[in-house]
């Protein structure tokens, strides 16, 4: 099963000049269950990257184009009437996939982001009374634009919160980028991906991940730090017991991935700022991830 892991992994480096963290930090989100926000400015990568992943699972791929007239149906889906079978029927949305692109979220109204907060988290449907549950797994990528705030609406505390990581691509350095224009000069197009994992193997994945160990003792270092923020001058809002979830899972997912069945210090750490800065509330337009690496230096191991 690892083979299959490894290959995964190296289809998205075949696809993307560099982002070798960016595609590790996905990897630990996706393995870990939870969904990830891709926060950068335009043109570094992150639809590449959410389309790559989707073109290496045998599974259903969905791209959602967020604007302003987009309607909570659109995501979910609607029921409709049928004239010639005289009954509603039930038309599918787009989260009903296996890997959901939700490309610029920020520029969709509250309400129609609102719809996503259930899918997120329940990995479900309700339309009319009636629970769908959505296809397993299920994840998503979210991405926004965190300079452009014109035409946008940004994403509450309670949307943000749903996300396991959020993560910056930032800009290639300049070997990759000249890689990237040698690649074009030599008429390379961009890489036709093919599947080579199915949605029942990554399920498979996310179940090995829960069995790694945790000690008590990284238990305690995990909920100490989480407390940390609630308790920072530096800080409006701290990180909510959901973020303390998504710390262990995402701990979890890392040492697995680094082949490990027991979890380290060094996960949690490496960790805190892509699953905590994001849940966080500022104090004084200070910044959340200096707040979470002084943190990281301050609470004892």
């Amino acid at each position: 099963m690892r083979d299959r892991l490894d290959q995964l992994t190296a289809n998205l480096h075949g696809a993307i000049v560099g982002k070798d963290e960016a595609i590790r930090l996905v990897m630990v989100a996706l393995l870990s269950g939870g969904h990830v926000l891709l926060e950068d400015v335009p043109g570094v990568g992150k639809t590449l990257l959410a389309r790559s992943l989707a073109e290496s699972i045998e599974g259903k791929f969905a791209r959602l184009q967020c604007t302003p007239d987009l309607m909570p149906t659109d995501v979910t889906g609607t029921n409709i009437w049928n004239p010639s079978t005289g009954q509603f029927e039930f038309l599918a949305g787009p989260v009903f996939a296996n890997v959901l692109l939700t490309d610029e979220i920020n520029r969709a109204t509250p309400r129609t982001q609102s719809a996503l907060l259930e899918v997120m988290e329940e990995h479900q449907v309700t339309i009319d009374g009636l629970s769908r549950p959505l296809p397993e797994p299920f994840f998503v990528i979210a991405t926004q634009n965190p300079v452009e705030y014109q035409g946008t609406f940004p994403l509450p505390e309670a949307q943000m919160d749903r996300f396991a990581l959020s993560l910056s691509l930032g800009y290639p350095s300049d070997e990759e980028e000249l890689q990237m224009i040698q690649r074009l000069q030599a008429g390379q197009k961009k890489a036709k991906l093919s599947p080579c994992i199915t949605p029942a193997e990554i399920r498979s994945l996310q179940m090995q991940c829960q069995e790694v160990r945790v000690e008590p003792s990284l238990q305690r270092y995990i909920v100490n730090l989480i407390r940390a923020t609630r308790s920072d001058e530096d800080v409006h809002l701290g990180v909510s017991p959901r973020g303390t979830v998504s710390l262990l899972k995402a701990a979890k997912a890392l040492a697995f991935i680094d082949n490990r069945d027991y979890a380290i210090p060094d996960d949690v750490k490496t960790l805190a700022p892509y699953v905590l800065a994001h849940r966080m509330i500022p104090a004084g337009g200070r910044r959340a991830r200096a707040i979470v690496d002084r943190l990281l230096g301050t609470v004892a191991i």
